[in-house]
């Protein structure tokens, strides 16, 4: 009994199965590049409050904010000032908004301008003093 499984460990030990010896070095792991196309956090809130900020009905919201929340990120926050102004023949909006993170509340003031072909553009955001 004893010497059993001393003889059957041969052949598991790859001395029967010379292919067991060698690996196969032709083949290659980890070939799947990274998605660099992938907004990084910073951008996928300045996209959120973009799409916020250029969605909004100016006539309707009077004195109301605006809150918005960006899923990928677990952002949030409220814009609570838009005005709209012609600047070099494009209409922007002005706007102040809150930032609520896993890093704290911030406040950031911002810009975007309807640019071709009927496309709103980020041309501002930065954090308030």
């Amino acid at each position: 009994m004893i010497l059993l499984p001393v003889c059957l460990s041969g052949c598991f030990g790859g001395g029967m199965m010379p292919s067991l010896d060698s690996a196969d070095r032709s083949l290659t792991t980890n070939s799947v590049a990274p998605k660099s196309s992938a907004p990084t956090e910073k951008e996928s809130d300045e996209i959120t409050v973009r799409n916020a900020v250029s969605s909004v009905d100016l006539t309707k919201m009077g004195a109301a904010s605006i809150p918005w929340a960006n899923a990928n990120t677990g952002s949030a926050g409220v814009i609570s000032a838009i005005t709209e102004e012609a600047d070099g023949g494009f209409a922007c909006r002005t706007f102040t908004t809150t930032r609520h993170s896993y890093r704290g509340i911030s406040n950031f003031s911002g810009k975007a301008c309807l640019v071709d072909e009927g496309e709103w553009r980020l041309v501002n955001f930065k954090e308030a003093d």
